[in-house]
């Protein structure tokens, strides 16, 4: 699937701004990105529902861009599944390949070997409202899989369950696409979801992609401020280049930086580092900041704990082996900064 400078304006507000776009055979790819990022948008201009103020839409490398929704051999899911609450689960499957007029016999095979791919054998009979969130989250996946479509679209389908519930059908959702090997196109703003489901993950933001790459490259080397900040906690300093690989923030020491390429002397730099890669150190050192914590919050398994450093930017850490004194808000701890730990933005 491409998208190919696609552009979709809504009166004076441009919502998808000259997206290009290839997806691979056979990936999962999700578009991550906060509400109103535009990611919905682009959903809709793939699956045909609105058209492109300007661009391409490609399948197989087929124009498609102003053919109809249903001649495209898309499978959609929706986060509210949008089922038919007086139809039963076999009913709904089925009912667009009645629209289509599949021959009955062909009906009922398709529809047992999607419900038997979802894991909802036997449930044939029941009715929406019987069902529990995941089990009608897997009867809106059979009924777009029933119709054994090129690119499987699904738009935040996970949102509507609870915390652990989700986590257990994003595990069965990518079991599921592995299985079958179609080409997905997920739309999320849940990170978690994004980070564990993908192959790849394009981040959204204003209508463009600012960042696409494999999970592990954007979360740990984010190309921008904004993915930075969006992609996972992290903390962004601002410092001055003191040397190839020397960084000075404020008045206090300099950090070294073990970044892919030399710093120019005297530029501005940002630099991000994610809280979990932060530790406490008993002493001063190499890359050891001196800072007074402003607040602790308490995570079970960690720490979060916001330090302020003598120039007054802040840090976030995630301390999770104890300290060695318990700590309190206004208590002077000493933060390191590992060098290979540190992502130089922009």
């Amino acid at each position: 699937m491409e998208l190919r400078g696609c552009t979709r304006d809504y009166g004076a507000v441009r919502a998808v701004d000259g997206l290009d776009l290839q997806v691979r055979e056979g990936e999962f790819l999700s578009l991550l990105g906060p509400s109103g990022c535009g990611k919905t948008t682009t959903l809709a201009l793939i699956a045909g529902f609105v058209p492109p103020t300007a661009g391409q839409v490609l399948i197989d490398g087929e124009d498609v861009t102003g053919r109809p929704a249903h001649r495209r051999g898309l499978g959609v899911v929706f986060q509210s599944y949008a089922l038919f609450p007086h139809l039963t689960v076999f009913e709904n499957v089925a009912f667009g390949l009645r629209e289509r007029r599949v021959p009955a016999a062909e009906i009922a095979r398709r529809v047992a070997e999607a419900l038997t791919l979802v894991r909802l054998e036997g449930q044939g009979r029941q009715r929406p409202a019987a069902l529990s969130g995941g089990m009608q989250q897997r009867v809106a996946l059979a009924r777009a899989l029933v119709y054994r479509p090129r690119v499987l679209l699904l738009d935040e389908p996970l949102a509507a369950l609870d915390r652990k519930l989700r986590e257990q059908m994003r595990d069965e959702l990518r079991a599921i696409q592995r299985s079958v090997g179609i080409t997905t196109i997920f739309v999320t703003h849940d990170q978690a979801e994004a980070l564990g489901l993908s192959d790849r993950i394009a981040v959204m933001n204003r209508g463009r992609i600012e960042q696409l790459g494999p999970p592990r490259e954007v979360y740990e080397r984010p190309a921008t401020r904004f993915v930075a900040d969006f992609i996972g906690a992290s903390t962004v300093l601002r410092g001055r280049a003191v040397g190839a690989d020397r960084v000075a923030l404020g008045a206090g020491p300099a950090v070294r930086v073990a970044g892919p390429r030399a710093l120019p002397a005297g530029a501005e730099v940002e630099l991000a580092i994610r809280p979990e890669r932060i530790g406490l150190a008993p002493g001063p050192g190499d890359n050891v900041l001196d800072a007074r914590v402003e607040t602790l919050v308490y995570q079970g398994a960690l720490t979060e704990v916001t330090a302020r450093l003598p120039d007054g930017q802040r840090v976030l850490a995630f301390v999770v082996e104890p300290a060695p004194a318990p700590l309190a808000p206004g208590q002077a701890v000493r933060l390191r900064l590992p060098p290979e730990a540190f992502m130089v933005l922009g």
